[in-house]
Formats: structure tokens, C-alpha cells, sequence
């Protein structure tokens, strides 16, 4: 039986960060950029969280002001334009997760499971081509905790073979909820949540505890 990975995509896969701040900060540019940048301190805290999601936080918990799922949906919609014209760059690409990928998607169950627009993600990924590594390429509005689960029940998978490989509090939360392996990477404020990766040359499947 082949073992599972489950992938997180920006952060992961792709070095989006500073492309999404700027995304943010090109669909809210009418706004206070103090108040801006406190959106932004939310964003790279939960990089595992959907646009919708941090749209929506921006306008109740820094605005204190409401917003209706059509106003969300609208700036997302601003927001995935601005992603699928300066994200298919593939200077973007973190080689070292992408090399292994491409090196061992016959040997692993590959998935994606991201907090990026499940539409966009897919759009990205044929840009980028990257699409035949993976099984399937899942994103938000569902969330990543559902988006795990979902993956585990369509395709039947045993919880001891699988793992999810993110960089985010919101990755590992979603692993855990689900009764799976998680491995942080690319990201060293989470090195002590769990397993850690600094790079994939040595990479071992790990034993779930």
C-alpha cells in the first residue's frame, strides 16, 4: 500500500507570501495602510486560512464594520485576478519540495490541500505544470480541517499512512484534527509543533505516533 501525502501549496510548493501581501494590499488600497498592515500581520500568522476568511476579518474584527458573503466573494474575486496573472511565474517555485515531487509521485499518494481558492489552485498548478503530480489539487472556501477529511474518506486512506506536509499553525491544526502525521516546513516558528523538514534530500517517511 502506497503512503499519502497530503500538500500544502503556498509556502510549500510555491513561494506566494509576498505576492498575496501584495494582493491584499491592491484590493484594500482605499483603506488605512495601518489598518492594512494588521490584516497582513493576520494573513502570514494563519497562511493555512482562506481569502474568504481573512476578507471577512478584515471588515468585522479591523473595520468593526459587516460585510456580506457577496462583498467577500467580490474582493476575492479582485484578489484571485491579481493571483493567476503574478503567481505563474515559475521563478516562484521552492525547487527543493518540487524536486522531490517530481522525483517520487509514482512512489506516494500525492494530494493538495490548501487554504488558496480552489479554482485558482488548479489554474495554477496546470500553469505551473505541476497537475499530473497529484491525485487531486483541493482548496477553500472549505476548509483545510474538511478538505483533509474529505481526501481520507473518498479514497479510503488508513490515518497510520498518511501525512500532511505544511507551513502553518492552521496545517498542523487541520493534521491533528484528523488523526494524521504533520511535518512543518519552510517555516521556523513551528519547528516544535511536531516533525519538521529542513530539506527533502533525506527525506523518511515517518512512523505515526
Amino acid at each position: 500500500m502506497k503512503k499519502t501525502i497530503l500538500w500544502d501549496f503556498d509556502g510549500v510548493i510555491l513561494d506566494s507570501m509576498k505576492v498575496r501581501d501584495s494582493g491584499f494590499e491592491k484590493i484594500f488600497k482605499d483603506f488605512d495602510p495601518v489598518l492594512i498592515e494588521q490584516l497582513l500581520e493576520y494573513h502570514r500568522k494563519n497562511g493555512g486560512l482562506s481569502r474568504y476568511v481573512k476578507i471577512r476579518y478584515f471588515f468585522e474584527v479591523v473595520l468593526g464594520k459587516p460585510i456580506s458573503d457577496e462583498g467577500v466573494l467580490e474582493y476575492a474575486h479582485k484578489f484571485s485576478l491579481i493571483m493567476r496573472k503574478e503567481l505563474t511565474n515559475t521563478s516562484n517555485l521552492i525547487l527543493d519540495s518540487v524536486n522531490f515531487i517530481e522525483r517520487n509521485y509514482n512512489k506516494y499518494n500525492f494530494h493538495i490541500v490548501s487554504g488558496s481558492d480552489g479554482e485558482e489552485l488548479r489554474y495554477l498548478c496546470k500553469s505551473l505544470k505541476l497537475s499530473d503530480f497529484f491525485i487531486s489539487i483541493n482548496g477553500s472556501p472549505t476548509p483545510k480541517n474538511e478538505l483533509v477529511k474529505d481526501v481520507l474518506v473518498k479514497y479510503s486512506y488508513d490515518v497510520n499512512t498518511c501525512m500532511l506536509i505544511g507551513d502553518s499553525i492552521n496545517d498542523f491544526e487541520a493534521a491533528k484534527v484528523n488523526n494524521i502525521k504533520f511535518l512543518g516546513y519552510n517555516n521556523i516558528e513551528i519547528q516544535g509543533l511536531d516533525g519538521y523538514i529542513n530539506n527533502f534530500s533525506n527525506f523518511i517517511f515517518p512512523i505515526k505516533n
